[in-house]
């Protein structure tokens, strides 16, 4: 589904935090010192300069541990600001939109090793400040060499590709269960319903680029009589209430047959459409959140009792963006160990619910089962949330 795409477009800036150490809040800070004075939080500040003209200066005095950089840019328009490793190029840090004459804090731990900022003002090119070493051996925090657009660009264009294949399974999928109906036979429907819809179900990360399609396809409506009747109500959920609530097939090739024509639509205008890569990172996150909000809490039940399948038909979507973007993530994040590690434990609690062509509806769900499955989507979301924030486009020039 993709109705929490814009809370998870709003959670993005937070997801960074999980992999980079990021500035604060927009607003001037208190002034810091040009050394490394403590301030009223406890830790000492530095204040660096993140102008073009003197990116970086102001660190003299370098020492490992955590510590704030009050960095204030005294140029004429907006910086983004990284702390980076001058000989990899990997970010320890970063504040973006820092504002002309705005000082804001990047609060850091820094382990031994060389360092440097790299300051990017809007329409010139990157500058790097001086290399400053911090003494000792203290390991260094988490860091990672940016992403840029054209990085994303082949994963992209394989997904897009993916997608176009997907399409026609779904097509064949839901022409057979408009067979099913035109001919009454309602048992058959119900089986071909399902198959359909985790087929859809598993193109997740391009719901965005289906625009107006995934309403009129995989549209949701409020779950009483009224809502369910209304004509502007189509797609798999408006069949899937017919087909148990006991309506008859008359009453269902109406909606079976604009199903088809929707999804033949799509499939034609697929070629057409452009993926943005700067997406790909982000909706491997969405989905699993949109899975925890909408199918584990039973909002698009509308009768068959398959959240399960569908949630499980979502973990397939994550898996596949994840492949794609495998190359760029295995050198980048060193969690994707344990997060394939819970997608296989989240994977096999929702397998454990699968009994022959039935799944467990929720409200049969053991407490003790529901708890698990709660709990291994909780932990996949946090441990997808560095994808996130890896694959966040950054400028490196």
């Amino acid at each position: 589904m993709w109705q929490a795409a814009v809370a998870g477009l709003a959670a993005a800036g937070a997801i960074t935090a999980a992999v980079l150490a990021t500035g604060g809040g927009a607003g001037s800070a208190p002034a810091a010192t040009s050394g490394a004075a403590p301030a009223a939080d406890g830790l000492p500040h530095t204040a660096v300069d993140v102008s073009p003209s003197g990116c970086g200066h102001g660190w003299s005095k370098p020492h490992a541990g955590s510590q704030v950089f009050d960095l204030h840019n005294s140029a004429g328009s907006a910086t983004e600001v990284y702390l980076t490793d001058p000989h990899s190029g990997k970010v320890y840090g970063e504040v973006e939109g820092l504002a002309p004459g705005i000082t804001r804090p990047m609060r850091i731990d820094l382990g031994g090793g060389s360092y440097a900022f790299k300051c990017l003002q809007e329409d010139t090119d990157a500058v790097t400040g001086p290399t400053v070493v911090v003494p000792g051996k203290q390991p260094q925090g988490p860091a990672a060499v940016p992403v840029t657009q054209h990085d994303l660009i082949p994963p992209t264009l394989a997904y897009q590709k993916w997608v176009g294949d997907r399409i026609s399974d779904l097509a064949r999928g839901t022409a057979a269960l408009k067979a099913d109906i035109d001919r009454g036979d309602l048992k058959a429907a119900r089986a071909d319903w399902l198959s359909a819809h985790l087929v859809y179900e598993r193109m997740g990360a391009a719901y965005g680029t289906f625009g107006d399609a995934d309403g009129a396809i995989n549209g949701t409506v409020g779950l009483d009589p009224d809502a369910v009747n209304d004509p502007d109500f189509t797609g798999f959920h408006r069949i899937e209430y017919g087909l148990w609530h006991g309506r008859p097939a008359s009453a269902l090739r109406g909606p079976a047959a604009t199903l088809v024509s929707d999804v033949k639509a799509l499939g034609a205008s697929w070629a057409d459409q452009r993926m943005d890569p700067a997406d790909m990172g982000l909706r491997a996150h969405e989905i699993v959140e949109n899975t925890e909000q909408f199918e584990l809490t039973g909002r698009t039940d509308y009768g068959s009792g398959t959240n399960l399948a569908t949630a499980r038909a979502n973990l397939d979507g994550s898996r596949e963006l994840l492949r794609r973007l495998h190359a760029l993530l295995a050198p980048r994040d060193p969690g994707l160990p344990a997060l394939d590690a819970t997608l296989d434990r989240t994977q096999a609690a929702l397998e454990a619910e699968h009994h022959g062509s039935s799944w467990t509806p929720l409200d049969k769900l053991s407490r003790g089962s529901r708890e698990r499955i709660n709990a291994d989507f909780g932990e996949l979301l946090e441990q997808l949330a560095p994808v996130a924030a890896i694959c966040d486009v950054r400028r490196t020039v």
